[in-house]
């Protein structure tokens, strides 16, 4: 029986890839990690195909932090489930501002949601920051609007999950980055949800890192 942590990584990676080829899914070698890694958080195979990434979109994020680029999220369980460890080999901060009083109250007072007043925030104080919405779609179209008019962020995670905007929210972010040139991995239709943005973003930090393999990162 496998028992150990890393060997349960290992074992589930193998399965996974197995059964893609079995279902004849060729995976491109650059966005693999994120593609199995988001299929591992969710044993939902539909993330083969419901990815979307703009060119490079991996190298580019995982160079950007590789610089040590600072992490913004739109949810503080994002936020709980990014490896600290990998955060500590790269210098990254990360920051979620969803409990944050002066947004709640800048969202009270401009009768609009905390994901956006928290996005308004992210992007005057952390401009070319690692942006991942895994929750909120207002907060994906408030960043669309700052990214028109001139907000230019490192990489763009799009993962919100839902029925009510969840959508339309995708479209826009994807149709601005590629205007823009701006790096996008989403997760396309009503899929998604924090943990599928935090298990795309370990991929990219574990990749930036070295640290793929779960003996780098201290597991056996």
């Amino acid at each position: 029986m496998v028992v150990l942590p890393g060997d349960i990584e290992r074992t589930s990676m193998a399965i996974i890839q197995a059964e893609l080829s079995e279902m004849g899914i060729e995976v491109a070698p650059e966005n693999r990690a994120v593609i199995l890694r988001c299929i591992h958080a969710s044993a939902d195979f539909d993330y083969a195909g419901n990815l979307f990434f703009t060119p490079d979109a991996c190298r580019l994020g995982a160079e950007a932090l590789k610089r040590g680029t600072p992490i913004i999220t739109d949810t503080n369980m994002s936020l709980a489930g990014i490896s600290r460890a990998g955060l500590k080999k790269l210098g990254c901060g990360a920051f979620c501002f969803m409990a944050d009083e002066a947004v709640a109250e800048r969202a009270r007072e401009e009768g609009t949601t905390r994901a956006a007043a928290a996005m308004d925030y992210a992007c005057r104080e952390y401009p070319g920051a690692v942006l991942a919405v895994g929750n909120a779609p207002t907060a994906l179209l408030r960043l669309a609007e700052h990214i028109e008019a001139g907000y230019v962020p490192a990489l763009v995670l799009a993962f919100p999950v839902g029925f009510v905007h969840v959508v339309e929210s995708k479209e826009k972010i994807a149709a601005v980055c590629q205007e823009r040139g701006i790096p996008l991995i989403a997760a396309m239709g009503r899929k998604g949800g924090s943990t599928i943005a935090t298990a795309a973003l370990n991929a990219l930090i574990y990749t930036a890192a070295d640290m793929l393999e779960p003996g780098k990162r201290g597991w056996t």
